[in-house]
Parts: structure tokens; sequence; C-alpha cells
């Protein structure tokens, strides 16, 4: 991380390794290795989609277009990342992504790699099938991964295994049945294409940064003043509703149990 410095990034502002705690008791523990990262205000984008549920089209290309930018420039880099998912990244106040925990990335041999990293629900097929592969490809995916929590709420399968129904319905071209299943027969077609397109069991056929940049559904013009001023009233909205839920009186008294304590 040291060699990184971007917007979008979790950015390293010190580091040492003659770091020393001193503990209540009185003793010091010396020479502690140390790295001091950038604070972001805000809080987890998994919080976020958490607490709205899914967004719509217009946020998912307004996150998504942060992602590739952050994408393009630690591929620049010669770096991957290999666990992108919405615990990893961070949201600042004014809704700007800050990529974070570069604990599985690499900068050897990324478009030739083996090792088993990631998380199951946003791993790319080929490493769950032991496959030798391209980094580059498999963050595109977990992007992929993400853009759909965002945009409708819910994961898109389990994991990208041939075996799990939902996957399996992509994989074998059930795209209809597909989009019943998971909600999204509203959903735009050319959001539809991009996102198969991500989802593509064989990495080689996945687009890269750039034509995930110039796909039709990226560069559908939109506000992004007006889009952050949305997912902020929505992010104010539903916080009101949970704490105007958390407040209510609840019924019965303190020996009661079962339904007559839950809201």
């Amino acid at each position: 991380m040291q060699g990184l410095n971007h917007q979008n990034i979790v950015n390293i502002v010190g580091y040492g390794s003659d770091g020393h705690v001193l503990k209540p008791s009185g003793r010091e523990i010396k020479n502690l290795v140390y790295i001091l990262l950038e604070y972001v205000t805000g809080g987890l984008l998994f919080d976020l989609c958490q607490t709205v549920g899914g967004m719509g089209e217009d946020a998912g290309r307004y996150f998504m277009s942060q992602m590739m930018e952050t994408l393009t420039y630690i591929q620049g880099k010669g770096v991957v990342h290999r666990d992108l998912k919405l615990e990893n990244i961070l949201v600042d106040d004014d809704l700007n992504l800050k990529v974070a925990d570069f604990g599985f990335a690499t900068y050897k041999k990324i478009h030739k790699l083996n090792s088993y990293r990631g998380t199951m629900t946003y791993m790319a097929p080929e490493i769950k099938e032991g496959k030798t592969y391209d980094g580059r490809q498999i963050d595109v995916f977990s992007c992929g991964v993400i853009l759909f929590i965002i945009v409708q709420g819910i994961f898109p399968f389990k994991e990208a295994k041939k075996d799990e129904y939902f996957y399996n319905l992509i994989n074998t071209g059930k795209f209809e049945h597909y989009w019943k299943k998971v909600g999204g027969q509203n959903l735009s077609d050319d959001f539809k294409d991009l996102i198969l397109k991500i989802f593509n069991h064989d990495g080689k056929k996945r687009p890269t940064v750039e034509e995930i940049k110039n796909h039709p559904w990226m560069t559908k013009p939109f506000s992004v003043k007006l889009q952050r001023q949305t997912i902020q009233e929505q992010l104010q909205e539903k916080r009101h509703e949970k704490t105007t839920v958390d407040s209510t009186p609840r019924q019965g008294n303190a020996h009661s149990r079962g339904d007559a304590q839950l809201l």
C-alpha cells in the first residue's frame, strides 16, 4: 500500500517499527510495528446497503464509477486487491468510496495467480475451482457482486459455483428465469447485459475495466450531485425510521414474553 495514493483508497499516512504501548499496569511494550491510516468519517458501504437496501441503477452507476476509477489506478500500478467486498469499502460523509484492507493484495505476477484468496460470496469461480487466474479479472467479478447488491439490495447468488442454484441459471443461459427469481424483471437491458458479462464463468470473457467504463449502462448521463443528495436523503429517512421504532414503548410488562416485546 505504501506506493498507492488515491482519493478512493484509505491511504497510509505513516508507519514505523518504534511504536510503544504503556499498559494500565505500568508495563511498557516497545519496538512495535505500526501503520497509520487515513481517518475516514462515515462508515462501511456494507452498513449503507444494509440500512437503505436496494438503491437503484443510478446509485449503482454512481458508486461503480468510483470503483472503476479505483481499479484503473491500482491496476495501473500493477496491483490487484483480491478481496473487494462491501465490508472492505468505507464511505465518507460525502459518499466517496474508500477501499481498505489490502491484506490479500499483490503486485507479483498478477496475470498468473493461484492462491486461494477472497470471500466466498464475492469470489470468482476460477479461484474456487483451483485454477490459475488473472487478478484483474477476479477484481472485476467482485465489483459485479458489489454493484448488484447496491442496485438490488440482495446478493446475486450465494457463491459462484456451477452447482449453486442462482449462478447455475446464469451459467446455463436461463437469464429470464434468473431475473425473475431475483426480482430484476424491471432492471434495464443495459444493466442486465453488463452484469451478466461481468459474471461470466470464463474470466477471459469478462469485460476489462476500460470496457466497463465505456459500456452503455455506465455512460448513461446522470447527475452526480442529485444522486449523492438522493442517497443521503434515503439514509437519513431510514435512520429516522429506525430511531422512531427503537423509541416506541414496547407493549406488555417486564415479565411478558413472545411477540408482545417485538416490533
